[in-house]
């Protein structure tokens, strides 16, 4: 499958994107490689060869989550520039 110029515009003009000729030439370019290389992945014979789920067989290699309290909400607060009761004040962000 190869794509062709008015392809291109359709894309770009679905992704908002705007390019001028020599960019639309370039990316119709590098396009038709990315869709050679997927053609060729599709000649590959997987007969026999079991999907991956995972890249590795390692199952968890993160640490275990631990609730703990570090600083205390007084302590917090006490650093802080402006503060309400028990909360912080910060200017408003929403117009």
């Amino acid at each position: 499958m190869k794509l062709d110029d008015k392809t291109v515009t359709k894309i770009a003009s679905l992704a908002k994107l705007e390019f001028n000729g020599k960019e639309k030439e370039a990316i119709l370019e590098d396009m038709n490689k990315m869709l050679d290389f997927v053609g060729k992945l599709e000649e590959v014979d997987t007969d026999g060869v079991a999907p991956l789920i995972h890249m590795t067989d390692e199952k968890n290699v993160l640490r275990e989550d631990i609730s703990r309290t570090d600083i205390t909400q007084k302590e917090a607060l006490k650093n802080a520039p402006k503060k309400d009761s028990t909360y912080f004040k910060i200017p408003k962000v929403i117009k």
